[in-house]
C-alpha cells in the first residue's frame, strides 16, 4: 500500500493531499516550510512513494530542502499539470493538491530537472548585478539629461 502526496506550494501556506489505493486518506495545510511539510508527510504518509509539486519560483529551494529531509520529491511541469487541474469545477488550493496527488498516483506527469542549488545562487547574483548595472546607467543618463 503505497501512498502518493500532492503539494500545492505558495509563499505562506502549502496545501497537502495524501492518497492511498485510489482514495484520499488525509488533507491539510501547513506553513510553506520544507521541514514542516516533511514532518507532516512522515506522520501521515510514512510509505510515500511520490511527493509531487509544480515547478515555480520556490521549486528549486523546496525540492532540495525536501530531498535533504529524505522525502521522495518530484517537481513536475506546471503547464502540463495546469491542463489537468483546470478540469476541476471548484478551483482551490486543497483541490489542486488533491489533483496533484492523483497525477502522482497515475504516474501521468512530466518531471522537470531541478537545477543545483549552487547554480540557482549564481544565476541570482548575475541577475542582481545586471539589474544594478542597468539602474546605474539609467541614473547617469538622467543626470546627464538634467545637466
Amino acid at each position: 500500500m503505497v501512498q502518493h502526496v500532492g503539494l500545492d506550494v505558495s509563499l505562506k501556506e502549502t496545501a497537502i493531499s495524501i492518497r492511498e489505493d485510489g482514495s484520499r486518506i488525509w488533507r491539510g495545510k501547513c506553513a510553506s516550510d520544507p521541514g514542516s511539510v516533511a514532518e507532516i508527510i512522515r506522520r501521515h504518509a510514512p510509505r510515500a512513494e511520490r511527493v509531487v509539486f509544480e515547478s515555480g519560483p520556490l521549486a528549486t529551494w523546496f525540492y532540495h530542502a525536501l530531498t535533504a529531509e529524505g522525502v521522495p520529491a518530484i517537481c513536475i511541469e506546471a503547464r502540463h499539470a495546469q491542463k489537468i487541474l483546470n478540469e476541476t469545477l471548484n478551483k482551490t488550493d486543497a483541490n489542486d493538491a488533491d489533483g496533484l496527488a492523483r497525477i502522482a498516483e497515475a504516474g501521468f506527469y512530466k518531471e522537470v530537472r531541478v537545477k543545483a542549488f549552487g547554480s540557482m545562487l549564481v544565476r541570482t547574483l548575475i541577475a542582481i548585478r545586471s539589474q544594478i548595472v542597468g539602474m546605474s546607467i539609467q541614473l547617469s543618463n538622467q543626470i546627464r539629461g538634467v545637466m
